[in-house]
């Protein structure tokens, strides 16, 4: 499939990620924070279904308070490979709940992207990356170790980084646009307010802080991406499967792949 064509993912399957990760949560202790069985298996789950599908994918360690923990990085054959979009999610919750809106939904999304790229064989112009962080919640620890494992080289060849964090909360108005105006990022923060505009979706602008593109941002790599807002639930067992919007976590992820495939196709900048 050619990298403009228009495609969207039905909502059952992203919603089959979420139960998934619930289900983990629930046979681990109610969660899956870093250093547990729960996200060591909910990395196993991602990474399970990314090896099916064609994706090269690989562990990269880390170690935090003396804890090892991993991210999950999965790359799709082909592409620019000096012009690479990088799309990530965190994948770890807190302790004390499943963290299934947080970020449980913006794991699912990436992953439902992921697979949507291998199902449609899409041939995209820039090389794709997926990834999954851990330890987010103790401090943007997994991406910030990532970025500064990076060598000047790869961190220019990332034209950009999207970050999707809370997906899918119930109490949301508007989905926010994350805008990187310090590093002058337009092409993807433009594609996002395109996407929602066109169906009427509210947005609101924010700036780059709080999830992991700030560990992009941090390094001088542009970011965008989305969030529908901090969910009632957060950091607490409530967030659990009923806490996350079945049609805001679809409308998500209808405007990741959207995006996506429209940056994939683009002439890579100079």
């Amino acid at each position: 499939m050619p990298a403009d064509a228009v495609t969207s993912v039905p909502e059952q399957r992203v919603m089959s990620h979420l139960r998934a990760l619930q289900r983990i949560a629930d046979r681990n202790g109610g969660n899956r924070a870093h250093g547990t069985k729960g996200y060591a298996a909910s990395v196993a789950y991602v990474r399970r279904a990314l090896d099916r599908a064609g994706f090269r994918t690989a562990l990269v360690p880390f170690v935090h308070d003396g804890v090892p923990g991993h991210n999950l990085v999965a790359d799709w054959p082909g592409g620019d490979p000096d012009h690479v979009l990088l799309t990530g999610a965190h994948l770890d919750s807190v302790a004390e709940g499943p963290g299934i809106n947080d970020n449980g939904s913006g794991s699912a999304a990436v992953l439902a992207a992921a697979l949507q790229v291998a199902e449609s064989g899409l041939r995209p112009r820039r090389h794709l990356r997926f990834a999954w962080w851990g330890a987010e919640e103790p401090g943007l620890i997994g991406s910030a170790d990532y970025v500064r494992k990076l060598s000047a080289t790869e961190r220019r060849r990332i034209d950009v980084y999207l970050n999707f964090d809370q997906t899918g909360s119930r109490n949301t108005d508007k989905w926010l646009v994350v805008h990187d105006d310090e590093h002058g990022e337009t092409e993807a923060r433009q594609a996002f307010e395109e996407w929602f505009a066109a169906r009427g979706v509210p947005t609101f602008e924010i700036g780059v802080g709080g999830s992991d593109h700030e560990s992009f941002g941090n390094a001088g790599i542009p970011s965008s991406g989305f969030s529908t807002g901090i969910s009632d639930c957060i950091h607490e067992a409530c967030d659990d499967l009923a806490n996350v919007d079945p049609g805001t976590e679809k409308t998500s992820t209808d405007a990741l792949v959207g995006v996506l495939w429209k940056l994939a196709a683009t002439t890579p900048r100079n």
